[in-house]
């Protein structure tokens, strides 16, 4: 696959951090950068498809209503910690 040269700028501290990081792994530069770069668009792209197949389902009326679901995790919670008679304080 051919490749772009892009330009970033960073603190002095970043770049020591990278060239540490380069240096331990015995990498280059280029490569812990270009291997960051990619984790964090994978981790991105998958939380922005999350959402947006959460809105889609929103939308198809699949949701619930915000106030049923905190008195679920409330019950839930009073369940667990023993406290079943005592009234919620918002």
């Amino acid at each position: 696959m051919a490749t772009e040269a892009i330009t970033i700028r960073a603190d002095r501290l970043t770049v020591e951090r990278l060239d540490n990081l380069a240096k331990a792994l015995d990498r280059s530069r280029n490569y812990v950068v270009k291997q960051a770069l990619e984790a964090y668009l994978e981790e991105q792209s998958w939380q922005i498809q999350a959402i947006e197949e959460g809105l889609e389902s929103l939308e198809r009326g699949a949701g619930r209503p915000h106030e049923q679901v905190m008195a679920e995790l409330r019950a839930k919670l009073r369940a667990k910690i023993g406290q079943g008679g005592q009234k919620d304080q918002d």
